[in-house]
């Protein structure tokens, strides 16, 4: 697997690509007050207070088993508090809340159904009038020409940006990712940040992103938030321009993130 090492900072922009100007914010905010999650005896969020912004993309760090996936399983109503609330409003005001179905979430695992081809797996779930919203999807992914193939004929960047197609064809309010791209190579890793980064803008969900890596971190996020023992132990607003290049600025707020990480 290729990697880049820390300190080798190089423009990541896909070159020619157009410019995205950002829509209009269709995301939900997301209010958590006081959430504390207990399995038995052992304690893996307490007392959490987060507010999140219609449209926001927000990253969460921190070492393993510090709360990170819980988190989002909450958030998408995978799981049940053991005290406290998560409320969620449209900023669109359509309605008073949002429901589950409004929430995706993407895992690192593509779950794809292995006897059902890529047109099929972007559709699923999907009613018979929003199916060419799924093959839009799949030319936007860069997959079109692989509609009609099977999961098992793609690579592990293409089975995970059909993943990300059928997760965005049901048009989400807020999307979840968890630790989606930590079993790509490096450069895979990359297109697949950018790809992941251009929809967001293009469409104006708010995003939750679960992951490892700090460097990940900061090229996606608005801001981060480092998690410890159940608790946020710090954030960090990321002010770098979009698309984001690894420059000195890049750097800074890397190590500084990356520092903290290793301090919990």
């Amino acid at each position: 697997m290729t990697d880049l090492s820390i300190g080798q900072y190089v423009d990541l922009r896909i070159i020619n690509e157009p410019e995205v100007t950002p829509e209009p914010k269709t995301g939900a905010e997301i209010s958590i007050e006081q959430l504390h999650k207990f399995y038995g005896q052992v304690k893996v969020l307490e007392d959490l207070d987060l507010h999140i912004q219609a449209g926001e993309f927000v990253a969460i760090v921190g070492r393993s088993g510090c709360g990170k996936s819980t988190l989002l399983r909450l958030i998408a109503d995978l799981e049940q508090p053991s005290y406290g609330e998560i409320k969620f409003r449209s900023l669109l005001n359509f309605r008073e809340g949002i429901t589950s179905d409004d929430i995706r979430v993407m895992f690192q695992d593509p779950r794809l159904l292995p006897w059902k081809s890529i047109l099929h797996n972007t559709q699923l779930g999907l009613k018979k009038h929003d199916f060419a919203k799924a093959e839009q999807l799949l030319e936007k992914v860069g997959l079109k020409e692989k509609a009609a193939l099977w999961p098992s004929q793609l690579s592990g960047g293409q089975r995970q940006r059909t993943a990300l197609a059928r997760a965005l064809s049901h048009t989400p309010r807020i999307l979840l990712l968890d630790e989606p791209l930590g079993a790509l190579d490096a450069l895979t890793r990359l297109e697949m940040q950018s790809l992941i980064e251009k929809l967001w803008l293009e469409q104006g969900f708010t995003t939750i992103l679960v992951t490892h890596d700090v460097s990940e971190a900061v090229q996606l996020a608005d801001r981060v938030i480092l998690l410890d023992k159940g608790h946020i132990a710090s954030e960090f607003s990321i002010d770098l321009p979009r698309p984001r290049i690894k420059n000195a600025d890049f750097a800074r707020l890397e190590q500084q993130i990356l520092h903290a990480v290793l301090a919990t």
